[in-house]
């Protein structure tokens, strides 16, 4: 028994290992370090290099075009999606904050983006969503408050074409999503956001373990 129990510690730690070096293989420019800093400067969470480089990557393989972000924060994950998107693409952004907004226009003109691949709309999400046209995006990334996440799944099918793909970060949260003890509302909305798109008839659901939790979901439908 007390050998099983060393293997098992030891394939623990070899899975923490293998995450974080699979979190880290995709390294950062000066640019997204800045973009970064100031999220930390603010107290702000912020995507991880491997929750940003899965998202450049949906992007680049969605060949998007028009993509949604719930939640500009200080640019990290805006970065990351104009990367992977068509040079032609525009970045939708949303944040209650429009100071967040500032500083993630700065970091998208360092990396090179020009002013018109991005629009941003300050305002709670929920508020702006309804606005955006019906099947008009490729991509749409949630970053915002758990506790609207239901609804803004709903918005985000709408805007959808066939075949986009919908991605919300951090849903483990911290590791209390699998938790068993009680846990507060938050973490209640994520458990009922990843059953609904588990069982959900319109999309083909993946939840990647990268950063804090990255839940993504193809819509179905031609």
């Amino acid at each position: 028994m007390r050998q099983l129990r060393g293997q098992e510690r030891a394939i623990t730690a070899n899975r923490q290992t293998s995450w974080a070096f699979a979190d880290a293989f995709v390294a950062e420019d000066e640019t997204l370090r800045w973009a970064r800093d100031r999220a930390r400067d603010a107290g702000l969470p912020s995507v991880s290099p491997g929750t940003g480089a899965a998202l450049r990557l949906l992007a680049a393989a969605a060949d998007a075009k028009a993509v949604a972000e719930i939640g500009t924060g200080t640019g990290v994950s805006g970065i990351y999606l104009l990367q992977g998107m068509r040079p032609d693409g525009v970045l939708t952004t949303v944040d209650p904050e429009p100071e967040r907004q500032g500083f993630a226009r700065q970091a998208f003109r360092a990396a090179g983006f020009a002013s018109n691949r991005s629009r941003f709309i300050p305002g709670r999400a929920l508020d702006v969503l309804p606005r955006l046209a019906d099947g008009g995006y490729d991509l749409v990334f949630c970053d915002g408050d758990p506790l609207e996440s239901l609804d803004v799944l709903a918005e985000s099918l709408r805007l959808l074409r066939p075949g986009g793909v919908v991605c919300f970060g951090g849903v483990f949260a911290d590791g209390r999503t699998v938790d068993s003890a009680s846990q507060p509302a938050e973490v209640q909305h994520l458990r009922e956001l990843l059953r609904a798109v588990r069982e959900s008839q319109e999309l083909l659901p993946s939840l990647l373990p990268v950063g804090d939790g990255l839940l993504c979901a193809v819509r179905l439908g031609g």
